[in-house]
């Protein structure tokens, strides 16, 4: 049911205009001045505003600017209807300018009204659908699925078993292994592909921002709320919620996450009034939620919420017949980016590539086809063009430290500051993982608290 606010000071203007579509399905809501026009506005969002002119208190054109100021909040574009009885052709076409869709004077002719109503509220439908056109083309263009071993194989008949279905899906893996491809291929395979898919990164939002990312505030709820926000759960309404990181989460937020899950409903910051959402929720992590959860670390009745249908990604270590089929994959998409063509791996590259034990998996696979692309110009890549840190197997081949040899690092003949080389290893883990601090911990092999005291000692900040 599409909702239409009335903002005319004339209360008899107001109760025509509900009259003649009273056996519409259409939900009405009416404002006497522009002030109170803008409050009900904000507030519920209408399909569709009904805007006068010449009004008290705040005249319409005034409204128009501050609606199409507050549209940009909401993520949305309102039609907006001018209806005067003072109609000038200079004002309709300052109105246009300001944003409105169309213009009506008064006395108008019912039919009329309902047709401009109707032919608004299809160009609005048209303008939503070619939006999620847009939207659905770019995600129906992303990163594909490769890999033709058993254990992708596995992979996939799940994803295909779990995507026609509305059940909460837990991704589970290494950092690079796909697992926001894994995520984008359910919603696309899913009756909900239709609808918004909204990403959320858990962990690179700061905690005191993410509980008014996801659902939203009130105006006034805190210094700086000028404006009532839609939280990404409601933006989601009818599609899917993916949260990338969950293992990041706070107990505090964890609880509210629950609630979600359980109640269908969220609360905006500030608010006394909760909200029913219709979303599916799939979330991912490179953590081992079962040891957090042991160590108290991670709730128990939301682990056992999230956990309804686990998928858990294989490292690139663990199926490397696909090996092949991703630096092919790579490098045409590569060639295409950087203009060059007709570039082959010879076989003794392929197989230096299969011996590496690729720690940053299928991202670092990608990111060491895309620098040697960069630097080769020869039609066929031999071995002598990959990274030295990959022929050696060092650490990281993507470590611009990695040297030639037996070790991943040689210490030169005239010695090194070792502050220097610690900061430099703590910048590069920090940068190559959006500067999670978790993740970066885990691939420097050092606790998280560890991580902190360091950035501290070398004043590393994003």
């Amino acid at each position: 049911m599409h909702k239409i606010l009335i903002v005319d000071d004339e209360k008899n203007m107001r109760w025509a205009i509900k009259r003649a579509f009273k056996n519409q399905p259409y939900q009405f809501f009416e404002a006497a001045d522009g002030e109170e026009g803008l409050r009900v506005f904000e507030k519920e969002q209408p399909d569709l505003v009904l805007l006068d002119l010449k009004m008290p208190k705040i005249d319409g054109m005034s409204a128009l600017k501050k609606m199409k100021g507050m549209e940009k909040e909401m993520d949305r574009e309102i039609p907006v209807i001018m209806i005067t009885a003072h109609g000038t052709a200079e004002s309709a076409v300052e109105a246009m300018k300001l944003g409105a869709l169309d213009y009506i004077s008064k006395p108008f002719d019912v039919d009329e009204l309902r047709i401009i109503l109707r032919k608004s509220l299809e160009f609005k439908g048209l303008r939503e659908k070619v939006d999620y056109l847009e939207e659905a083309l770019e995600l129906k263009q992303g990163k594909p699925i490769i890999g033709k071993s058993e254990k992708m194989n596995g992979v996939l008949k799940m994803v295909n078993q779990v995507a026609k279905t509305d059940a909460t899906v837990l991704i589970l893996g290494e950092s690079g292994t796909g697992k926001e491809i894994i995520a984008d291929t359910i919603h696309r395979n899913s009756a909900r592909h239709q609808g918004p898919y909204v990403k959320v990164n858990c962990g690179a939002i700061p905690e005191n921002l993410l509980e008014s990312e996801l659902f939203g505030y009130e105006k006034g709820a805190f210094t700086g709320a000028v404006k009532r926000k839609i939280g990404k759960f409601q933006r989601a309404e009818g599609g899917t919620v993916f949260l990338d990181e969950i293992g990041e989460l706070s107990l505090s937020m964890q609880v509210k996450i629950l609630r979600v899950l359980q109640e269908k409903e969220v609360e905006p910051v500030g608010g006394m009034e909760s909200h029913p959402v219709d979303i599916r929720i799939i979330t991912a992590t490179n953590q081992n939620l079962y040891e957090k959860m042991k160590k108290q670390e991670f709730r128990e009745d939301l682990y056992y919420r999230l956990n309804v249908f686990p998928i858990e990604l294989p490292p690139l270590r663990k199926r490397k017949e696909d090996i092949p089929l991703l630096a092919q994959h790579f490098l045409e998409k590569f060639q295409k980016e950087l203009g060059k063509k007709d570039m082959i791996l010879s076989e003794e590259a392929i197989e230096v590539l299969g011996n590496y034990h690729w720690p940053g998996n299928i991202r670092e696979l990608e990111n060491i086809i895309e620098r040697t692309l960069i630097i080769s110009n020869r039609p066929v890549i031999g071995k002598k063009d990959l990274p030295a840190g990959l022929i050696s197997g060092g650490v990281s081949a993507d470590a611009d430290s990695v040297q030639s040899g037996e070790t991943p690092f040689q210490l030169p003949e005239e010695g090194i500051n070792l502050d220097d080389l610690e900061k430099d290893l703590i910048l590069q883990a920090l940068e190559r993982t959006d500067y999670n601090q978790t993740r970066a911990a885990k691939m420097l092999g050092i606790s998280r608290h560890t991580l902190l005291y360091r950035m501290e000692k070398y004043q590393l900040k994003k």
